[in-house]
């Protein structure tokens, strides 16, 4: 629906009113999903469990390469903001958006996790988790993508 307010025109959507309780069973089922697996990857591949919401950098060279890529990935969906806000919704640049920026900078950021455990790591497996974790985390985008959120959405 369209409403035009002087030389404006806003476009404005609807929500349902059980969106509250989709969401929360949303992130419910993908939280457990995603704790399971790293706790089934990690007893697997015999991998210590990381702090939880910490900062887990092998060494300063991953710190600083990871901090990078987090700059990077906050400026580019800020700038694609920017450029979007400016046209149309119906002609806004698909690769702009932040449904595009955050898969492709998690991907780069969990490839550079592994590749710096690979190489300094104590744990020589703790790559191996990574990189299921990563696979996991794919087939999960995947999968909600095809599904359209198992239905939720």
């Amino acid at each position: 629906m369209n409403i035009q307010i002087g030389g404006f025109v806003m476009y404005v959507y609807g929500v349902e009113p059980a969106i509250g309780a989709r969401l929360a069973l949303f992130l419910a089922i993908n939280l457990i999903l995603l704790f399971s697996f790293n706790m089934l990857a990690r007893k697997w591949f015999k991998v210590e469990k990381k702090k939880s919401f910490s900062y887990n950098h092998v060494n300063d060279k991953h710190m600083k390469i990871d901090w990078t890529i987090r700059l990077t990935s906050m400026a580019s969906i800020l700038v694609g903001y920017a450029i979007n806000i400016t046209r149309d919704p119906s002609d806004w640049y698909w690769f702009l958006q932040p449904w595009f920026f955050l898969p492709v900078f998690i991907v780069i950021s969990q490839a550079v996790t592994a590749v710096m455990e690979k190489k300094y790591a104590q744990n020589p497996n703790a790559y191996k988790v990574t990189l299921s974790e990563l696979i996991f985390i794919l087939i999960l985008f995947f999968t909600l993508y095809q599904t359209d959120f198992w239905g939720l959405g």
